[in-house]
Formats: structure tokens, sequence, C-alpha cells
């Protein structure tokens, strides 16, 4: 049974924070985590990209926060300045909310600010401390900021935070803090090597994975063969069959993302560039771009779409297929979210099919495709033949045990049961291609 809101211990400041902001039901991993945290908790939660993650720590975080304490009470760290920001604002915007611009207090720490400015005014402690590791830290050790009272810390994105190689400032943060601070790590996948970062901090965790759907029943994943074709031509063609609000498309590298830009703005398409190579005064620039429509295709890397949270994105195209499964989700995670309609199409050649079978085996459903003069047709997959033995096999064997078995055996007997069961295995054939339609 799913539960409401009101089901969740949330007192009446945080249902009316929560009709402002027009949810009307939790999501499974806000369900099942804000319990745990309002009770105290740590908390490891893992569900994918876009299924509700950040308000699932916020709205606890929120009810438990003592407005006569004027010091730290939370940290919530990000792997980028650009998610931190995120968070900081949705921050921001429940204090509004609440109408507690006065006794509610934040402050945003991340790099490529006035560190003066910050240090001053740091004098009085927020009570809601929300940033990048690296810049926590810095201000930490420099006496700025003491994060010793916080009760509760957050890891948001801990698997781009390994990636990126921040849980060594995310480790002396933890030093810092006090031994029995409640820790909530929150991540769509959680590699094995975060395991001993777990073990050193966390008490009995409780361990939140959400088993839905490999990817949301609202989005449809084709796969287009390269064939002959160079990336832009093949993207530029399916330019001609989709009208998308954003679509984000994936390389393997900064160099391929610079040069597939280029490609696709000769075919008079406008695409925009986002990867790590990018300074972050070129990179604010991309982003605040983006968010004013300039762009309808932007091209990105793996690390640089994870680090950003680009509202909108209505098609997700990969260029090139990631070498891993992983990196698949977390690409064609960057639609259809909260609820909405998705699309992720993928250019894909032979050395592509151990990916493709991996997906298929977890459930995934491909839909091959082709594009012919500005429409979208059917294609072979790429393991077409091997699928039809398959499915001569099994229709044989299928045929062989509904052949009528006689006692009495006449002469030419074999002969006549290899008949009925052909006959019968056309039917089931038959059958087969009527249901595929």
């Amino acid at each position: 049974m799913e539960k409401t809101f009101e089901e969740l211990s949330l007192d009446s400041t945080m249902q009316n924070i929560i009709q402002e902001l027009e949810f009307r039901k939790p999501t499974e991993i806000q369900e099942r985590v804000i319990p745990s945290i309002l009770d105290g908790r740590s908390v490891i939660g893992q569900s994918r990209t876009g299924s509700g993650k950040s308000h699932a720590f916020l709205l606890p975080l929120f009810q438990k926060l003592d407005e006569n304490q004027k010091k730290v009470q939370f940290v919530i760290t990000a792997p980028t300045r650009e998610l931190a920001t995120q968070l900081y604002n949705e921050v921001r915007k429940i204090i509004t909310i609440a109408d507690k611009t006065e006794k509610w207090t934040a402050k945003l720490l991340v790099g490529g600010t006035d560190k003066q400015k910050v240090v001053e005014k740091l004098k009085t402690p927020p009570m809601i401390v929300v940033g990048t590791p690296g810049r926590i830290l810095d201000l930490v050790k420099d006496g700025a900021l003491s994060i010793y009272s916080a009760e509760t810390f957050v890891i948001d994105e801990a698997d781009l935070m390994l990636d990126l190689g921040f849980i060594e400032e995310v480790d002396q943060l933890l030093v810092r803090s006090r031994k029995e601070i409640q820790l909530l790590v929150f991540s769509a996948t959680i590699p094995q090597r975060l395991q001993h970062f777990f073990k050193k901090y966390l008490r009995n965790p409780e361990y939140i994975k959400i088993e839905e759907h490999f990817s949301p029943e609202t989005m449809e994943h084709r796969l287009i063969r390269k064939k002959h074709r160079d990336e832009a031509k093949v993207i530029w063609e399916i330019s001609q069959t989709i009208h998308p609000y954003l679509a984000l498309i994936f390389t393997n590298g900064k160099q391929q993302a610079n040069e597939l830009a280029e490609a696709l703005e000769g075919y008079g398409l406008s695409a925009g560039v986002i990867h790590g190579g990018l300074t972050p005064r070129e990179r604010k620039r991309v982003l605040k771009e983006i968010q004013q429509l300039r762009y309808q295709y932007v091209v990105a890397t793996d690390l640089a779409s994870r680090g950003i949270d680009i509202k909108g994105v209505s098609h997700v195209i990969n260029a090139q297929l990631p070498k891993e499964e992983h990196f698949y989700i977390h690409r064609v995670g960057r639609t259809a979210r909260a609820g909405l309609e998705g699309t992720a199409i993928s250019i894909y050649t032979e050395n592509d099919a151990p990916l493709i079978e991996k997906l298929e085996q977890k459930g995934l459903e491909f839909s091959y495709v082709e594009v012919k003069q500005g429409e979208w047709t059917e294609d072979k997959s790429w393991n077409a033949r091997q699928r039809r033995k398959t499915e001569d096999t099994s229709t044989d064997r299928e045929a062989w045990k509904r052949v009528r078995k006689t006692k009495k055996v006449k002469p030419g007997y074999k002969k006549k049961q290899k008949q009925q069961q052909q006959q019968i295995k056309r039917q089931l054939t038959k059958e087969q291609r009527r249901k595929k339609r």
C-alpha cells in the first residue's frame, strides 16, 4: 500500500511546505527513508537518478531543525558546485515557503567565491551548511567554521564523490565531526570501493535500496545502427524525426564532445557543450544558456552530466554507448524524471553487442529502428539471426511436445509424427507473429 505524506510523521509545518511544493504523494525512496531519518538512524539510500532523493532527506531534516540553537546542525555535501547550488536553492525555497528567513539560516560554501567575504558571514554560524567537501574543509581548517555541533551529515551523489576523488575530503570532515553523528548517504549506485568507507563510519546503518524497474516505464529505448555513417550525420537524421524540448547527447570523452558539437553546428543544429574541461566560468555561462533555452541540443560527457541537473530533458541520445551498464543507467536517467515521458536513442555498432545483451538480460526492452525519409522504420536487431535460431529451436521443442503419442507403432510412424510436428510448428509460428504485431 502506498503511503501519503500525512502517514510519515511529518508535522503541520512540513505538510504545508509539501503542499506548496505541489508534491502529491511520496516517492518510494521518500516513503522508506523519511521515518528512519526522523528516528535518528544512519541511512544508505540507493535509488535511480530523478527518484526524489533530495527531498527524502531535506524534509525530515527541516522538521528536526531547532531554531533556538544558533549553531551548525546539518552539513549537506555534494560533489560539484552546481549540484551543491541546486541543493542550496531547494533549501532556500523551503525556508521561504515556511516564512522562516530570519529564524532558519543556511549558507552555501563552494569554490569560485570570495573566501574573505564568506569568512565574514560565517562569524554567525548557519544552522544548515550546504557545499562541496573541499571548500567546507578549507574553512574548517582555517577555523572560520566548526561542524562539531552538527547532528547530521549528508553525502549526496556518493558514487560521483568517489569518482571525482572527493571522498578523502569527506573523510577528513567526518574526523572533525562528533563520533555519534547521523550519517545519510545517497547514491544511484553503490560501488564496491565505497564499502570500506561505510565500515569506517557507519554502525548498523539502514540500507534502503529501491528495487524499481531498471528504467522508468515512461521511457522508450531505441537502438539505431551506425553503419558507415558518422555520429553527426545519424543525429542530424534523427533530428528530422524528433522535436525535443531539450536533447542531451552523450559522448565518451571531452574531445569527442567538442568535435561532435562542431559537426552538428555544421548541420545547422544549435548545440551547446558541457564537460569537465571547461573552466568554472565557461560551465556557468553554458548552464545559463541552457536554462534560457538557447540550445535544443547539448553535447555532454558522463561526469559533467552527473555533476549538474539539467531540467526539461525530453531526449537522451548516446552518440557512443558507454562500456558499462551503470553509465547507461545514469545517462538515460536524465530524462523521464518525476513521471514525465522520455526517449533514449543510442547509436550502436557490433562492438556494443556485449553491453546491449547485458541490458536486455536485465529486462530492458529496446526497439531497433532506422530513419528513412524523415520517418522512423523498424530495423533488424543486432542478433536477429541468432534470435531466430533460438526461437526456431524452442518452437521445435514445443511442437514435439504436442505431437500425439501412440502406444501401437506402425510402419512409417516416424514420418507421420514429423509431418504432424511440422504442421503444429507452423501454427505456433503464426500465433507468435500475431502476438508481435
